[in-house]
């Protein structure tokens, strides 16, 4: 990491609020390098150049946690592609007990040997899909919170990521700020399934004229035993 691009993450993250380690920009340093070097030969992302990783991808998950209290608890991150958001949080607080999922075994390959580069023992990496993973005892529930950035539409998404968060928990749905439709949408979704929109929390990444939504969804009741349906069901008619 550049020095131009070091002083771009620290404002950055100085600007929303968030603290940080010298360990914590040395990790984020390393992640960008072996985002980069792997997305030569994997699909990784579409951003190849470091600072706009450092604005797009970490700033952009970072944004997060000064809005959320996401320290100690068990959070999940559905179709975490590059381990976005979820490992930027993790490295940001190494408190959070973080989950990655992600349906694409060489995805989740890379994202384990670079948890090990990175000395992250303690993050948990599942191959699979979220409404298989939802249907299992040990999952079903089982989070205090639920992330997902930019993987569906609202009412494809809300039957995804509420059957694994628990009563009293939270589904942070990372979108763009013009939302409005596709969350009224999935209202009667979101209901159904146990849900409630709690927030909508519009904000500026630091460093550029980027301006992306987080949409809280408190989990406000067990969902029902019939959801999450099948991933062709799902998609076909959306609740």
């Amino acid at each position: 990491m550049t020095e131009e691009q070091r002083d771009l993450l620290c404002r950055g993250l100085t600007r929303l609020g968030v603290p940080y380690t010298p360990e914590a920009v040395e990790r984020l340093g390393l992640y960008c390098r072996r985002l980069l070097e792997k997305n030569q030969v994997m699909n990784l992302t579409a951003i190849t150049d470091p600072a706009d990783v450092m604005t797009l991808h970490f700033l952009d998950s970072a944004a997060l946690l000064p809005t959320r209290a996401l320290g100690g608890r068990k959070l999940i991150d559905v179709g975490t592609g590059a381990g976005f958001p979820g490992l930027v949080l993790r490295i940001l607080d190494p408190t959070i007990r973080l989950t990655l999922l992600d349906s694409l075994g060489k995805r989740v390959e890379w994202l384990t040997e670079l948890c090990r580069e990175l000395d992250l023992p303690d993050v948990v990496l599942l191959k699979g899909r979220a409404e298989e993973l939802s249907r299992r005892k040990t999952h079903r529930e089982q989070y205090d919170v639920a992330v997902s950035r930019a993987l569906a539409a609202m009412p494809m998404l809300a039957e995804l990521c509420l059957p694994l968060v628990r009563p009293g928990g939270a589904f942070l749905a990372m979108k763009s700020v013009d939302s409005d439709e596709e969350l009224q949408s999935a209202a009667h979704a979101i209901s159904v399934l146990g849900g409630r929109v709690a927030a909508k929390e519009d904000y500026l990444i630091p460093g550029t004229q980027v301006q992306h939504r987080l949409i809280v969804i408190e989990k406000v009741s067990p969902t029902p035993a019939k959801y999450p349906r099948g991933f062709a069901k799902i998609k076909k008619s959306p609740l």
